[in-house]
Parts: structure tokens; sequence; C-alpha cells
């Protein structure tokens, strides 16, 4: 990435590159660089490492940032924020204020507005290590024309190529937008629910914005037959792109549950559908369905060696990682989502899952998502009405406070599942598949009813 340092240490690239410029800093002061890490017409994404470069170590740090009229802060990461007039004030999340000497923590920001700041103080010095004053120069940046997704009305007409903009997933003209749509289940078992019908009464009578096809690698699925299970997920991929919706392609692992398992599997599966998919801007990679029983630690070092296959073919799409205990930001496990903000994946347009069951995961579960959705980008890549198990009763209550909140953050997400499973979990009702009506009430079971008619309200595009 490349940088250009202001006068007083303000480094700011513009556009993604390949060149960061080496800039020598005292060697007894902390100093704090900024970098532009996305832009778009109204706004950018921010980045600032703080480096402790004492030969001791610093218990906090406080970064301040001084932008001009007409720009603002609307979120960030990784750091604790607050405004006076102009001035950005950011002091640590808790886990990253203890810096040992040489150390360095970093957070990021969502501006609106292109301004960018034209002074920087760490621990009330100049973000270059200087004790005199922080007054750089205004600097012009090269301009950008503005993107605007193509004319049309289905949601990738409108959309366009979706990129992570800080904690949600924006579309080509950097809006933030929530996708809402409905899983397969395992293709093993139900392909006969994904034909023509089927996919038309998604796309026009639900009014979907996605469909992911769920993969199975165990329990009958990929492991037993690779190049026939990657046919059947490219054939239904291009079903859903005729139809103008995204794609998640789910690497479905569930038992074992530590993904490191499948590793070379995914490697081979996910070089083959990204190499066959890149062209396209509405495919999103699901790499690890639900981790379990496996540390993040683990599950870290599993993203950070299949996400380079896809971007090897497809270096825009969106990624999803897994988290621990079954996709619960490891609450299920006893865990929060604290280690995955202490130690997050060495990847950028990345986004982690999320997985609930009503009638099972309630206001613990509830609470994790919203302190993690202020620091790290989500997607509910799966959840269902009734109990963890697939089946029980439908918990409507439950169910609607989830989407509540997940509509309010801003938080896309697909229901399991768009099938005719004899479970309670299952949208329609069973022997609905194979025959020639999809669309409608009348061959929708009750969480198939409350489903379609969440997902059928106007998108926010």
């Amino acid at each position: 990435m490349r940088r250009w340092r202001l006068a007083a240490g303000v480094a700011v690239a513009i556009a993604a590159a390949s060149v960061a410029t080496v800039i020598a800093q005292p060697a007894n002061a902390e100093t704090a660089a900024f970098t532009v890490t996305g832009s778009w017409s109204n706004g950018y994404q921010g980045q600032v490492e703080v480096r402790n470069n004492t030969s001791s170590t610093i218990n906090t740090w406080r970064v301040q940032l001084t932008l001009p009229a007409g720009t603002t802060i609307v979120n960030s990461w990784s750091a604790t924020q607050s405004a006076s007039g102009s001035t950005w004030t950011f002091t640590p999340a808790g886990w990253n204020g203890t810096l040992a000497a040489g150390a360095s923590t970093s957070f990021g920001f969502i501006a609106n507005g292109t301004g960018r700041p034209t002074s920087c103080s760490v621990n009330g010095a100049s973000c270059d290590g200087s004790s005199g004053p922080t007054t750089p120069p205004v600097t012009t940046p090269p301009t950008t024309p503005p993107t605007t997704p193509p004319a049309g009305t289905t949601p990738v007409a409108q959309n366009g190529q979706l990129r992570v903009c800080g904690v949600k997933l924006c579309n080509a003209a950097g809006k933030a937008i929530q996708l809402r749509g409905m899983s397969t289940h395992g293709l093993q078992w139900f392909a006969d629910c994904y034909n023509d019908a089927s996919l038309d009464a998604l796309a026009d009578d639900w009014k979907a914005d996605l469909l992911r096809v769920s993969m199975y690698v165990q329990e009958g699925g990929y492991e037993t037959n690779p190049a026939g299970f990657t046919a059947q997920v490219n054939n239904l991929v291009e079903e859903a792109t005729q139809r103008g919706l995204y794609s998640i392609i789910d690497f479905h692992t569930l038992t074992p549950g530590d993904p490191n398992y499948n590793l070379a599997r995914a490697k081979m599966f996910f070089a083959e559908v990204s190499a066959r998919h890149a062209s396209k801007n509405n495919v999103i990679y699901e790499i690890a369905n639900e981790p379990n029983g496996v540390s993040w630690a683990g599950i870290k070092s599993y993203a950070e060696q299949v996400i380079p296959v896809i971007r090897a073919n497809d270096p825009d799409a969106v990624v999803i990682v897994g988290s621990r205990g079954w996709s619960s930001l490891g609450v299920s496990e006893g865990a929060t989502s604290s280690e995955i903000t202490a130690n997050p994946v060495n990847a950028s347009n990345i986004m982690y899952a999320f997985h609930f069951y009503a009638a099972s995961h309630k206001d613990n579960y509830r609470a994790e998502v919203q302190r993690a959705a202020a620091s790290l980008p989500l997607f509910v890549t799966e959840f269902g009405t009734v109990t963890y198990t697939g089946g029980g009763q439908v918990d409507l209550a439950s169910t609607a406070t989830w989407l509540d909140l997940l509509d309010r953050l801003q938080i896309g997400y697909a229901n399991w599942t768009y099938s005719d499973a004899d479970e309670s979990s299952a949208a329609f009702r069973p022997g609905t598949c194979g025959g020639p009506t999809y669309a409608g009430t009348g061959v929708l079971t009750e969480s198939g009813t409350y489903l379609r008619s969440r997902i059928r309200t106007a998108d926010n595009f």
C-alpha cells in the first residue's frame, strides 16, 4: 500500500497500491501513521497504526485527528472514539492498550466525507514523534470518479460488486446494505428442491437477494464425489446469476469440527470454483460452515491458507470466515468475539459468520452480536426459527427479535432452509419439491410463511 507522509507525520494513501515508503522515526517516541485503505464518492475507510518506539512498555495511548469541515467519523473498530468539534479522539478498545517496546497496534474507521486529517497527535505529541506542533499542509489528493451500480432491478443489478467497508457490507457505490435470502439444504439429499420453478419463486415471489448454496463436505457430500458436487455448486451459482441473485458458496463443514481436517479439499474446491466464477460480481465465498471443538487460532490458520487460493483467481470477492463454537462467535463454547478482535484474520475484504437458532439462542447470544458488530463485519450465513436441532416448535417471537436486531445493524442473513425436509425449520411442506408449485404461501410451512413475509419487504438499496 502506497503512503504519502505529511509534514507532521500523517501518512495518506489515496488508493490501494503496492509500495510502502519507509520513514525514519525517532527512537524515543510513540508514533502514529494514517492510511486510507479504501475510498468511494462520499467517504473513505481509514486505518491508524500506533507504534511504541520507546525502550519501555506503554500502558495506554491516545490518538487525535482533526478533520476539515464536512467530514465526520461514523464508526470505528479496535478503539473507543469521542469527538469535540472537529477533533476526534481514539483510545484503546481495552485489549490493545498496552504496547511493549517496539510493538504496534492499529484501529480503523469509516469517514463520511472526503476530507483527510489536517493534524494528528499521539499522546499529545506530533504523530511523527517530534515535539513540535502538528500543522501539516493541506494536501489535495487525486480524485476518483464515483462508482455507480449498473442499471436494473435485480439485487445484483442494483448493487454490483460488493466489498467490506469497515464493519458493513457495501455495494459498488459505497452504500452499506443488507442482503436477505435462503440457504439450500444438503445437495446430496434435496437436489430436487433447486429447479427453475423454485429458484424463480425465490427471486420473484420471495424477492430474495441471495441464495446460499450449502455443499456438505462429509455426510455423503463432496468427499464422496468432488467433481460431481463441484458441478452441482457451479450450476446453482449460474442459476442464481441468471436471476440477479447473490450466491454464497458454502463449504459446509460440520463433523469433524476442525476445518483443517478438510484443508486440502478446501484448497482444491475453492481453486476450482473461484476460477470458474472469477468474472462474476455476485459470488461470496464461505470457507468453513461451523467450526467446533477447535481453537480460534486453528480456524484463523485455516482461513489464512484458504483465502489466498481464492484471491489468486478472484481478488475482489467477499470471503466469510466461520467462527468458533458452531459459528457462534465462540459463545456456544464459553468464549466471546474478543478472541477474534484481538487476533483477526490477516486478510482484507472478509467477514465473520454468526449462526443462531431462535428457540435455543436468545438474549446472551444477541448481546454478543450487538457487541461484536461494533468492531467486526458480520454475516448471519445460517439461522433457524426453531431449536439448534432443526426441529421443535417455531419460535416466532425470538425470531422476530433476532431479525429486528439484524435489520437495525444491517447484518445480512440466510435462513435454513429452502427445502421440504421433514423438520420444522424447512420452508416448504413435505412433498413440495419435485412438484410444479413453489410460489405463494400454500406450499409453505409456518417457518417458510414468516420468512417469506420478512424477506419480501423492500430492500434499502
